[in-house]
């Protein structure tokens, strides 16, 4: 599955970039997120999230990992995760573009891949969920960045 989309934050681009990059920062707006461990600083971190669909509530765990990071205009993630009988793989990617003066565009995109159980059960209701999801992430980044 692929999404995409842009988000106006009223804050300037090295602002919008510190955050993005502290995984801390981001898991903090994260819905379902339980934990989160930094492996190795600036490269690799670990994360244990929940997400339902429907009636099925999935726990995943799941590897994150820097591919890609050009201050402060773009960067690129890979994650790989697994649940009971599933597995999903991602990689998503950011870009900062200077608006007007003291607001920022940021560009994302995500390739998800979900596999096993969980997507044959739920497979209808994943797009709505991860817009639903991706709504209520942006929605608090941009209350965090902004305040």
């Amino acid at each position: 599955m692929q999404f995409n989309d842009s988000v106006m934050i009223a804050a300037p681009r090295d602002r919008v970039w510190a955050f993005f990059i502290d995984p801390h920062a981001v898991g903090a707006c994260a819905p379902g997120l339980e934990s989160l461990e930094v492996l190795v600083p600036d490269e690799k971190f670990e994360v244990v999230g929940s997400v339902g669909f429907g009636a099925v509530q999935v726990k995943f765990v799941a590897q994150v990992e820097w591919l890609e990071m050009e201050e402060p205009e773009r960067a690129k993630i890979k994650a790989h995760g697994t649940a009971p009988g599933s597995a999903m793989d991602a990689v998503a990617s950011l870009e900062l573009r200077e608006a007007s003066e003291g607001e920022t565009e940021l560009l994302w995109s995500a390739d998800v891949t979900v596999s096993g159980t969980i997507a044959s059960l739920a497979s209808r209701m994943m797009g709505s969920v991860t817009k639903k999801l991706a709504a209520a992430f942006f929605k608090c980044v941009k209350g965090e960045i902004e305040a």
